[in-house]
C-alpha cells in the first residue's frame, strides 16, 4: 500500500503524517509513506487545498486533518 501526504511540511502536513503513521502501526498494515511537497505533483492529483492523503492514488482527504479511525477506515483495517 501506498499513502501519499501532500502538503508544503507545514504543520497540519506534519501532524496528518503523525496520524497516518500511528493508524498503520496500530493496525500492522504494510504501507510506505511518502510525503509530496512539490506543488506541481500535488496538482497533479487534481488538490487545491493541504494537507491532503492520498492511498493508493485515490485522494482521501483535502484540507483538513483526518481522524485516526479515517485513516484505519481508507487502509481497510477499521
Amino acid at each position: 500500500m501506498e499513502i501519499k501526504i501532500l502538503g508544503p511540511g507545514c504543520a497540519k502536513c506534519q501532524q496528518v503524517e503523525k496520524i497516518v503513521q500511528e493508524a498503520i502501526a496500530e493496525t500492522g498494515v504494510d504501507a510506505r509513506i511518502e510525503h509530496v511537497t512539490d506543488f506541481k505533483k500535488i496538482a497533479a492529483f487534481g488538490v487545491l487545498g493541504t494537507p491532503a492523503v492520498v492511498v493508493d492514488g485515490q485522494v482521501k482527504s483535502v484540507g483538513k486533518i483526518p481522524q485516526k479511525e479515517d485513516v484505519k477506515t481508507w487502509i481497510g483495517k477499521a
